[in-house]
């Protein structure tokens, strides 16, 4: 390949720092030549993993896209066009992987994720001279910025295809943190979106604790923070209908056990199944036992395959009491007791436990939940909060009280 000529820049920002791209009306022969140095340069660094590899040439690609288009009505056809020859040019260099489609993925990837990149300023000596580089490829390498883009971007290419068909910019960051944080692959990271996780953690939380979910992930600080409920567990491979028994339900989870500590959370490590105690010359069993080593503390599961009735939680808190007494390190939180059942209400859970008891009756479910009903469920909750904070407000700047009893 022939040395390029020198183009024309512009100045624009990316990311809060300066870069200079080729001015849109260099041409369809510069677009090309940009791209091609973009995806050399990107292959040549053998250093680099493929994933983040292509993650970041991918990136760049999109961001050169995106810079070339004019303004105007002319822009929707532009862009079609555009494609189409450069789709046909690439291929023919570089084969697969360039197709008109991959390319409108590549600029719908930048447009989504360039608000969230930080950029290192990249400056040479010449532009610190305020001399502009000679060519566009001087300010486009993939060595000076891909160690800044590979950090920010740590997923691989698939997972962010289908995270940019999530909607919500809230959840598509949440759904993205919890990837990267949990190491969760593609599969797994589909199976936790189709199971509704973040809305299932959401409804348990008002406005602001949404907010954090969409900003840092999954934070365990105190016991409430690892309950779900329901939990999913259409990975044992019960049908919704199907009849079973506890113990047939709790070997499933033995055989599953992976995939439980999965849909479980953060922290959990297993210890044991039909774990034996003797009190008063009686033995009894809990059913299984694991440990989070966030909370540092004891957590301890029993099956119901019915509904829930109140000597099951009389039953869960004589378990607690046991392990806090008599299992339990001094320097360790209380254990949490957790009443896995079928059928629930709410109620008879309210009456029969004291406030601020460690212990939780939680639905599970054996298929995967309808994710509109969630969501739904998720709108209207945050609705509520927002009405009960307006009318807390308006009795606040009032000087009332929201306390009935005052």
């Amino acid at each position: 390949m022939g040395k390029k000529p020198r183009m024309d820049t512009n100045q624009h920002e990316l990311g809060g720092t300066t870069e200079y791209t080729e001015n849109t009306e260099v041409g369809f022969g510069g677009l090309v030549g940009d791209i091609r140095e973009i995806i050399s340069q990107a292959r040549s660094l053998t250093r680099r993993s493929v994933n983040s590899l292509q993650v970041i040439s991918n990136y760049l690609i999109g961001k050169r896209l995106v810079d070339s288009e004019p303004k105007g009505k002319e822009r929707a056809e532009y862009g079609k066009e555009t494609l189409k020859q450069l789709s046909a040019e690439l291929t023919q260099e570089f084969g697969k992987g360039y197709s008109a489609t991959n390319l409108e993925y590549m600029r719908k990837f930048y447009r989504t994720y360039n608000p969230c990149i930080k950029m290192i300023p990249q400056t040479s000596p010449e532009i610190s001279k305020g001399q502009k580089p000679q060519t566009v490829s001087e300010e486009l390498i993939v060595a000076r910025i891909g160690q800044t883009l590979s950090a920010q971007l740590p997923l691989s290419w698939s997972h962010y295809l289908f995270l940019m068909g999530i909607s919500n910019a809230g959840e598509r960051r949440f759904y993205e943190i919890e990837s990267a944080n949990e190491g969760w692959s593609l599969r797994e990271l589909k199976r936790q979106f189709n199971s509704s996780l973040y809305e299932r953690l959401a409804l348990s939380k008002d406005k602001e604790g949404v907010k954090k979910l969409s900003e840092q992930g999954q934070l365990v600080e105190k016991h409430a923070d690892v309950i779900k409920d329901p939990l999913v567990l259409e990975f044992l491979g019960f049908e919704e209908h199907h009849r079973y028994s506890e113990t047939e339900l709790e070997t499933a989870i033995i055989d599953k056990l992976e995939h439980f500590l999965l849909e479980l959370g953060k922290g959990f490590l297993f210890e044991a199944r039909q774990k034996r105690f003797t009190f008063d010359e009686e033995h009894f069993f809990v059913d299984l036992v694991f440990y989070n080593r966030l909370l540092r503390c004891y957590v301890i599961i029993d099956l119901k395959i019915g509904e829930l009735k109140h000597q099951d939680l009389g039953q869960m808190q004589m378990y607690v009491n046991y392990f806090d007494r008599y299992v339990k390190l001094d320097d360790e939180q209380p254990t949490i007791g957790i009443v896995l059942c079928k059928k629930k209400k709410d109620s008879l859970v309210e009456i029969t436990l004291p406030e601020g008891a460690n212990i939780h009756a939680t639905k599970y479910q054996t298929y995967l939940p309808d994710k509109e009903t969630f969501k739904k469920q998720l709108e209207e909750a945050q609705a509520e909060w927002e009405a009960t904070h307006e009318d807390f407000s308006a009795v606040k700047s009032k000087g009332g009280t929201t306390n009935e009893h005052e």
